[in-house]
Parts: C-alpha cells; structure tokens; sequence
C-alpha cells in the first residue's frame, strides 16, 4: 500500500469535496466517478451511467431491497439505481455541498446522509446490498470500511467496490512521482493494491466472487476532463480563482498525472464483487 498520508483526514476530504464543488459538477457532472465505456461509443453521460449500471448488475439487485450507497457524492447513482431497479438506497457523504445538493432533488426511497460511512449509526444486518464507487481511496481506515460493511450486510449480502488501486510491485519512480503525488492531490490517504483490497476483505469476513481490471475501459475520463478543464479556466473566472488561490487548487495538478498514471500502468481501476456468506466470520 502507498505509504499512508494522516494529513488526509475525513475533514480535509469534506474540505476538497465542498470547495471544488462547482468545478467537479461543471467539468463531469452529477457522477463523482469515471465513466465506464462498454463499446467505446458512449457519450460521457452514458459512460457514467453505465458503470453505475455494472455495478447493479454485479450486485444482482431486486426490487424492494435495502441498499448502501457509501460515498454517495451527489447521489446520482442512487438516484439513478432506485429507479431503475426499485431498491431503497441510504447513501453517505462527508460533503455538505453534495448532500446539499442531493437534498434539492429528492426522489422516493433515496436518503441522502451527511456521515462518515465509518460512523455510519446504521443496525446490524440491515441492508441487502452495498456499493462503494471511488469513496474507500478517501478513508484512512480501510479495514474499517470492509468491516462496517461486512456488520451492515445481511447473510448473502452482496458489496461491490469500484477502486483506485495501486499497480502492484509499482516501481520506485512510479511510486515517487505518480502515485504519491495523486494521493496528496486527490485527498486519498493511502491507495492500497487489489491484492491488498482483497486480503482487507477476507479479513473482514467476505468471499471474493470476482474481480474485474478495466482500466483501459475508464481511463479516457481524465483526458475528456483535462480537456474540459482547460477551456472551462479560460472563460470562467471563478475557476480560475479557485485554480490559483483554492485550498485544494493542487488538485489540478493530478489531472495530467493521472492520465500518465493509466498510460504507464502505475495506476489501475479495479471492480470486486463481494459477498457476506451466511455465518461467515472473520479468520
């Protein structure tokens, strides 16, 4: 795992979520998360839904089930899962922007909390299925995630984690100039390796059913938001404000180095599906 950073505290993530707000919503839109090209002729819209869409299909979601959405941003996908699939969704941010924001567009069977997932007050055994999109980078306690997941999970619960991950054996420059970097600018405590993930997740008492690398499918995000960033800057002027006096502005600089990060294979994008067997328990 990439040396872990305790600056990179929940409230620094709430911090870089709530002052970058109008960037991330203008540049991407309401889907705080890549896009996912399946044929490779997808829209950017499309290619966000799409991956929220991998993800309920991985979950094998039904009608009436109780979910978890934790790091909901916005609360797109729940919004977008609960109507399409019918299921209730719970979903947690540490952005009072984003839950904001979801709390203006309020849809039947959506509850958009403003939490940390590792506080989250929710019951035992309550939820059928949990999804996790690019929100377990954020938490300094990644043992924790699994474990609050695996206790909120019913028996045969299902959990699918979208991640940034560290490529694994990442070679000293990689880690040095890519990695680390991407961490401090993205506000991740740590980016952990799929093995890493998956040893966390065992630990915590779930089965590995599957593991996906689609890197090659998802990368093209950066490029289209580099790309969007830089003619935003030119003709906004509070984007350029925050550009050169944000707190969070060296963020900006982990756009070209993400880019380089997929290039390179420094940096990849793994989807697991978990599942909480009945009676299972951690090793």
């Amino acid at each position: 795992m990439i040396v872990p950073d305790t600056s990179q505290t929940a409230a620094a993530v709430a911090d870089h979520y709530d002052e970058l707000d109008p960037i991330y919503r203008r540049v991407w839109g309401e889907h705080v998360h890549h896009g996912f090209w399946v044929t490779g002729r997808e829209t950017p819209a499309q290619a966000v839904e799409a991956l929220s869409d991998t993800v309920a299909e991985r979950l094998w979601l039904a009608p009436g089930e109780v979910c978890v959405d934790i790091g909901c941003g916005y609360g797109s996908t729940a919004r977008q899962l609960a109507a399409s699939r019918g299921v209730r969704v719970t979903g947690f941010t540490l952005s009072a922007e984003q839950a904001g924001y979801a709390a203006s567009r309020p849809v039947d069977g959506v509850d958009i909390r403003l939490a940390d997932w590792l506080a989250n007050g929710l019951t035992d055994a309550s939820a059928d299925a949990a999804w996790a999109i690019e929100s377990s980078e954020h938490m300094a306690d990644k043992p924790g995630f699994f474990e609050e997941a695996h206790r909120v999970l019913t028996p045969g619960g299902r959990f699918v984690i979208c991640a940034w991950l560290a490529e694994t054996g990442a070679t000293g420059w990689k880690v040095r100039h890519l990695l680390e970097p991407i961490c401090r600018e993205g506000r991740l405590p740590s980016m952990g390796t799929r093995e890493e993930y998956e040893a966390m997740a065992v630990a915590a008492g779930f089965t590995v059913v599957g593991y996906e690398d689609v890197s090659r499918d998802v990368a093209r995000t950066w490029t289209i938001c580099l790309r969007r960033f830089l003619k935003v800057l030119l003709v906004d002027r509070a984007t350029r404000r925050l550009a050169v006096r944000g707190r969070n502005r060296i963020f900006m600089l982990s756009l070209p180095r993400l880019i380089l990060a997929y290039r390179t294979g420094a940096m990849r994008y793994g989807i697991f599906t978990l599942s909480k067997g009945t009676g299972a328990t951690a090793p």
